[in-house]
Protein backbone atom coordinates (compact mmCIF):
# COMPACT_ATOMS: atom_id res chain seq x y z
CA UNK A 1 0.00 0.00 0.00
CA UNK A 2 1.32 3.31 -0.48
CA UNK A 3 0.53 6.26 1.42
CA UNK A 4 -0.49 9.76 -0.33
CA UNK A 5 -3.10 11.66 1.95
CA UNK A 6 -2.28 14.65 0.70
CA UNK A 7 -3.36 13.89 -2.80
CA UNK A 8 -7.04 13.27 -4.03
CA UNK A 9 -7.94 10.66 -7.13
CA UNK A 10 -10.48 12.28 -9.61
CA UNK A 11 -12.17 9.21 -11.38
CA UNK A 12 -15.01 9.62 -14.20
CA UNK A 13 -18.39 7.60 -14.77
CA UNK A 14 -17.19 5.34 -17.19
CA UNK A 15 -14.01 4.50 -15.04
CA UNK A 16 -15.00 5.03 -11.31
CA UNK A 17 -13.77 0.70 -11.12
CA UNK A 18 -10.28 1.17 -12.25
CA UNK A 19 -9.57 4.88 -10.61
CA UNK A 20 -10.80 3.46 -7.63
CA UNK A 21 -8.62 0.49 -7.15
CA UNK A 22 -6.05 2.86 -7.91
CA UNK A 23 -7.08 5.46 -4.97
CA UNK A 24 -7.37 2.67 -2.68
CA UNK A 25 -4.36 1.64 -3.79
CA UNK A 26 -2.45 5.00 -2.83
CA UNK A 27 -4.92 5.40 0.21
CA UNK A 28 -5.78 8.64 -0.98
CA UNK A 29 -9.32 10.04 -1.08
CA UNK A 30 -11.41 9.45 -4.42
CA UNK A 31 -14.08 11.60 -6.02
CA UNK A 32 -16.04 11.44 -8.90
CA UNK A 33 -16.12 14.44 -11.75
CA UNK A 34 -19.74 14.53 -12.91
CA UNK A 35 -20.48 14.76 -16.79
CA UNK A 36 -23.59 15.26 -18.40
CA UNK A 37 -24.20 15.88 -21.58
CA UNK A 38 -26.31 18.43 -23.52
CA UNK A 39 -28.49 17.52 -26.26
CA UNK A 40 -26.08 19.90 -28.88
CA UNK A 41 -23.48 17.60 -27.67
CA UNK A 42 -22.07 20.08 -24.96
CA UNK A 43 -20.40 19.23 -22.01
CA UNK A 44 -21.30 19.98 -18.33
CA UNK A 45 -18.67 19.09 -16.04
CA UNK A 46 -19.26 19.37 -12.40
CA UNK A 47 -16.13 18.91 -9.79
CA UNK A 48 -16.01 18.45 -5.89
CA UNK A 49 -15.25 21.28 -3.82
CA UNK A 50 -12.39 21.76 -0.97
CA UNK A 51 -10.01 19.57 -2.96
CA UNK A 52 -6.14 19.64 -2.13
CA UNK A 53 -3.16 21.37 -4.06
CA UNK A 54 -2.47 18.37 -5.57
CA UNK A 55 -5.09 16.77 -7.75
CA UNK A 56 -4.54 13.35 -9.86
CA UNK A 57 -7.10 13.13 -12.83
CA UNK A 58 -7.66 9.70 -13.97
CA UNK A 59 -9.11 9.01 -17.19
CA UNK A 60 -8.32 6.80 -20.55
CA UNK A 61 -8.39 9.07 -23.64
CA UNK A 62 -10.16 6.41 -26.28
CA UNK A 63 -12.68 7.96 -28.19
CA UNK A 64 -10.99 11.31 -26.91
CA UNK A 65 -13.00 14.10 -28.42
CA UNK A 66 -15.33 14.64 -25.92
CA UNK A 67 -12.68 13.99 -23.14
CA UNK A 68 -10.31 16.47 -24.45
CA UNK A 69 -12.92 19.29 -23.81
CA UNK A 70 -13.84 18.10 -20.65
CA UNK A 71 -9.92 17.61 -19.54
CA UNK A 72 -9.65 21.28 -20.47
CA UNK A 73 -12.24 22.29 -18.63
CA UNK A 74 -11.31 19.90 -15.89
CA UNK A 75 -7.68 21.81 -15.36
CA UNK A 76 -9.30 25.39 -15.90
CA UNK A 77 -11.72 24.94 -12.52
CA UNK A 78 -8.54 23.02 -10.80
CA UNK A 79 -6.19 25.34 -11.52
CA UNK A 80 -9.05 28.16 -10.35
CA UNK A 81 -9.64 26.56 -7.23
CA UNK A 82 -6.23 26.64 -5.88
CA UNK A 83 -4.63 23.44 -7.28
CA UNK A 84 -0.95 23.96 -7.83
CA UNK A 85 -0.11 19.91 -9.40
CA UNK A 86 -2.30 18.39 -11.87
CA UNK A 87 -0.80 14.52 -12.46
CA UNK A 88 -3.16 13.07 -15.50
CA UNK A 89 -3.34 9.23 -15.69
CA UNK A 90 -4.39 8.48 -18.64
CA UNK A 91 -3.51 4.60 -19.37
CA UNK A 92 -4.60 4.85 -23.08
CA UNK A 93 -3.03 8.28 -24.84
CA UNK A 94 -4.79 9.51 -27.73
CA UNK A 95 -3.78 10.46 -31.37
CA UNK A 96 -0.19 8.71 -30.86
CA UNK A 97 -0.21 7.10 -33.77
CA UNK A 98 -0.54 10.14 -35.87
CA UNK A 99 3.02 11.55 -35.72
CA UNK A 100 3.73 12.47 -39.13
CA UNK A 101 2.03 14.00 -42.20
CA UNK A 102 1.21 10.87 -44.40
CA UNK A 103 0.01 12.59 -46.97
CA UNK A 104 0.82 16.15 -48.14
CA UNK A 105 -1.70 18.69 -46.28
CA UNK A 106 -2.22 15.92 -42.98
CA UNK A 107 -2.09 17.53 -40.11
CA UNK A 108 0.41 15.98 -37.47
CA UNK A 109 -2.16 15.75 -34.60
CA UNK A 110 0.10 14.09 -31.91
CA UNK A 111 2.31 16.96 -31.80
CA UNK A 112 -1.09 19.56 -31.52
CA UNK A 113 -3.15 17.45 -29.10
CA UNK A 114 0.14 16.34 -26.78
CA UNK A 115 0.54 20.13 -27.06
CA UNK A 116 -2.57 20.48 -25.66
CA UNK A 117 -2.42 18.53 -22.96
CA UNK A 118 1.11 19.72 -21.82
CA UNK A 119 -0.54 22.79 -21.08
CA UNK A 120 -3.28 22.15 -18.86
CA UNK A 121 -1.04 19.48 -16.71
CA UNK A 122 2.19 18.86 -14.49
CA UNK A 123 2.66 15.27 -15.08
CA UNK A 124 1.08 12.62 -17.20
CA UNK A 125 1.39 8.99 -16.38
CA UNK A 126 0.24 6.53 -19.16
CA UNK A 127 0.75 2.45 -20.45
CA UNK A 128 2.36 1.68 -23.68
CA UNK A 129 1.38 4.69 -25.71
CA UNK A 130 1.83 4.01 -29.22
CA UNK A 131 5.16 5.87 -30.28
CA UNK A 132 7.05 5.18 -33.34
CA UNK A 133 8.79 8.31 -34.92
CA UNK A 134 9.38 9.93 -31.17
CA UNK A 135 11.89 8.44 -28.97
CA UNK A 136 10.44 9.51 -25.59
CA UNK A 137 6.63 10.30 -24.30
CA UNK A 138 8.11 14.17 -23.43
CA UNK A 139 8.78 14.89 -26.89
CA UNK A 140 5.31 14.08 -27.50
CA UNK A 141 3.82 15.72 -24.81
CA UNK A 142 5.89 18.40 -23.51
CA UNK A 143 4.61 18.69 -19.88
CA UNK A 144 6.67 19.26 -16.75
CA UNK A 145 7.26 15.62 -16.38
CA UNK A 146 6.09 12.63 -19.03
CA UNK A 147 5.73 9.05 -17.83
CA UNK A 148 5.18 5.77 -20.08
CA UNK A 149 5.00 2.66 -18.20
CA UNK A 150 4.36 -0.35 -20.01
CA UNK A 151 2.36 -3.53 -19.30
CA UNK A 152 4.68 -6.15 -19.99
CA UNK A 153 5.29 -6.92 -16.22
CA UNK A 154 2.07 -7.97 -15.96
CA UNK A 155 2.10 -9.42 -19.16
CA UNK A 156 4.78 -11.91 -18.07
CA UNK A 157 3.48 -12.41 -14.42
CA UNK A 158 -0.30 -13.70 -16.26
CA UNK A 159 1.42 -16.17 -18.66
CA UNK A 160 3.80 -17.75 -15.67
CA UNK A 161 0.79 -18.17 -13.37
CA UNK A 162 -1.40 -19.75 -16.40
CA UNK A 163 0.80 -21.32 -18.97
CA UNK A 164 3.74 -23.69 -19.54
CA UNK A 165 6.46 -23.28 -21.30
CA UNK A 166 5.53 -24.79 -24.34
CA UNK A 167 3.53 -21.94 -25.38
CA UNK A 168 4.46 -19.27 -28.37
CA UNK A 169 4.85 -15.73 -28.34
CA UNK A 170 3.90 -13.85 -31.46
CA UNK A 171 3.63 -10.19 -32.09
CA UNK A 172 2.00 -8.44 -34.73
CA UNK A 173 4.37 -6.86 -36.38
CA UNK A 174 8.17 -6.14 -36.83
CA UNK A 175 8.31 -3.07 -34.34
CA UNK A 176 6.60 -5.13 -31.54
CA UNK A 177 9.72 -7.55 -31.55
CA UNK A 178 11.61 -6.06 -28.73
CA UNK A 179 8.48 -5.74 -26.93
CA UNK A 180 7.31 -9.83 -27.28
CA UNK A 181 11.01 -10.68 -26.68
CA UNK A 182 11.46 -8.88 -23.29
CA UNK A 183 8.33 -10.64 -22.66
CA UNK A 184 9.08 -13.77 -24.16
CA UNK A 185 12.76 -13.71 -21.93
CA UNK A 186 14.45 -17.26 -21.93
CA UNK A 187 10.89 -19.11 -21.01
CA UNK A 188 9.13 -18.76 -24.14
CA UNK A 189 9.38 -18.72 -28.13
CA UNK A 190 8.19 -15.81 -29.80
CA UNK A 191 8.20 -14.52 -33.37
CA UNK A 192 6.53 -11.52 -35.21
CA UNK A 193 4.25 -11.64 -37.92
CA UNK A 194 4.44 -9.54 -41.00
CA UNK A 195 1.83 -6.63 -41.43
CA UNK A 196 1.24 -4.78 -44.30
CA UNK A 197 -1.61 -2.36 -44.18
CA UNK A 198 -3.45 -1.20 -47.13
CA UNK A 199 -6.17 0.86 -44.87
CA UNK A 200 -7.90 0.95 -41.74
CA UNK A 201 -9.68 -2.05 -42.56
CA UNK A 202 -7.59 -3.86 -45.12
CA UNK A 203 -4.51 -5.71 -43.74
CA UNK A 204 -2.14 -8.54 -45.07
CA UNK A 205 -0.64 -10.75 -42.54
CA UNK A 206 2.38 -13.00 -42.82
CA UNK A 207 3.01 -15.31 -40.17
CA UNK A 208 6.68 -16.82 -39.25
CA UNK A 209 7.02 -20.40 -39.78
CA UNK A 210 6.89 -21.94 -36.00
CA UNK A 211 5.47 -25.18 -34.92
CA UNK A 212 1.47 -24.09 -34.09
CA UNK A 213 0.30 -27.43 -33.86
CA UNK A 214 -1.18 -28.63 -30.68
CA UNK A 215 0.58 -25.26 -28.75
CA UNK A 216 -1.08 -22.62 -27.04
CA UNK A 217 0.17 -19.74 -29.14
CA UNK A 218 -0.86 -15.75 -27.42
CA UNK A 219 -0.62 -13.09 -30.01
CA UNK A 220 0.41 -10.18 -27.74
CA UNK A 221 -0.35 -6.61 -29.17
CA UNK A 222 -0.67 -3.07 -27.62
CA UNK A 223 -3.65 -2.16 -28.74
CA UNK A 224 -7.11 -3.69 -30.28
CA UNK A 225 -8.53 -1.01 -32.13
CA UNK A 226 -10.80 -2.27 -35.15
CA UNK A 227 -9.48 -5.73 -34.65
CA UNK A 228 -8.69 -7.16 -37.99
CA UNK A 229 -4.85 -7.45 -37.96
CA UNK A 230 -5.56 -9.56 -34.93
CA UNK A 231 -8.67 -11.80 -36.83
CA UNK A 232 -6.43 -12.76 -39.86
CA UNK A 233 -3.41 -13.46 -37.79
CA UNK A 234 -5.95 -15.73 -35.84
CA UNK A 235 -7.08 -16.96 -39.11
CA UNK A 236 -4.06 -18.26 -40.43
CA UNK A 237 -2.80 -19.49 -37.40
CA UNK A 238 -6.18 -21.57 -36.63
CA UNK A 239 -5.15 -24.03 -39.78
CA UNK A 240 -2.14 -24.68 -38.07
CA UNK A 241 -4.27 -26.67 -35.40
CA UNK A 242 -2.97 -25.03 -32.56
CA UNK A 243 -3.77 -26.00 -28.95
CA UNK A 244 -5.68 -22.31 -28.38
CA UNK A 245 -4.95 -19.28 -29.28
CA UNK A 246 -4.69 -16.42 -26.06
CA UNK A 247 -4.85 -12.33 -26.94
CA UNK A 248 -2.85 -10.49 -24.54
CA UNK A 249 -3.37 -7.11 -25.30
CA UNK A 250 -3.22 -3.47 -22.97
CA UNK A 251 -5.38 -0.98 -24.53
CA UNK A 252 -8.49 -2.93 -25.44
CA UNK A 253 -10.48 -0.59 -27.44
CA UNK A 254 -12.98 -2.58 -29.51
CA UNK A 255 -13.86 0.61 -31.82
CA UNK A 256 -16.56 -1.95 -33.27
CA UNK A 257 -19.44 -3.35 -30.69
CA UNK A 258 -18.95 -6.92 -29.43
CA UNK A 259 -15.79 -7.34 -31.62
CA UNK A 260 -14.41 -9.11 -29.26
CA UNK A 261 -16.68 -12.11 -29.46
CA UNK A 262 -16.10 -12.04 -33.31
CA UNK A 263 -12.50 -13.07 -32.18
CA UNK A 264 -13.85 -15.56 -29.77
CA UNK A 265 -16.37 -17.12 -32.83
CA UNK A 266 -12.76 -17.62 -34.72
CA UNK A 267 -11.59 -19.83 -32.73
CA UNK A 268 -9.52 -17.51 -30.06
CA UNK A 269 -10.01 -19.31 -26.41
CA UNK A 270 -9.07 -16.14 -24.28
CA UNK A 271 -8.58 -12.11 -24.39
CA UNK A 272 -6.90 -11.03 -21.28
CA UNK A 273 -6.54 -7.21 -21.01
CA UNK A 274 -5.30 -4.72 -18.50
CA UNK A 275 -8.33 -2.42 -17.49
CA UNK A 276 -7.36 0.39 -19.17
CA UNK A 277 -10.39 0.43 -20.99
CA UNK A 278 -13.08 -1.10 -19.48
CA UNK A 279 -15.32 -4.65 -20.55
CA UNK A 280 -15.49 -7.87 -19.84
CA UNK A 281 -11.97 -8.65 -19.82
CA UNK A 282 -9.74 -6.65 -17.63
CA UNK A 283 -8.23 -8.93 -14.83
CA UNK A 284 -4.52 -7.11 -15.23
CA UNK A 285 -5.01 -4.13 -13.16
CA UNK A 286 -2.97 -1.17 -13.79
CA UNK A 287 -3.16 0.13 -10.24
CA UNK A 288 -0.05 -0.86 -8.84
CA UNK A 289 1.97 0.04 -11.51
CA UNK A 290 0.67 3.97 -11.67
CA UNK A 291 0.61 4.38 -8.07
CA UNK A 292 4.24 3.43 -8.06
CA UNK A 293 5.01 5.88 -10.52
CA UNK A 294 3.33 8.57 -8.68
CA UNK A 295 5.04 7.81 -5.41
CA UNK A 296 8.60 7.39 -6.83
Amino acid sequence: MFIKQDHVVLGHPESTVAARHLAETLDCAYHEIQIHHFPDGESRVTLPVDLPARVIVYRSLNRPNDKLIELLLTTRALRNQGTTHITLVAPYLCYMRQDCAFEAGDVISQRVVGEFIAQHIDRLITIDPHLHRVQTLLEAVPCQQAISLTAAPLFRDYLEQHLDNNAILLGPDAESEQWVASIAGDRYRFGVAHKQRHGDRDVEILIPSLPYQGHTIVLIDDVISTGQTLLKTVEAIRTHQPEKIVILVTHALFAEPDFDQTLYDNGVTDIISTDSIPHRDNPLLLAPLLARAITD
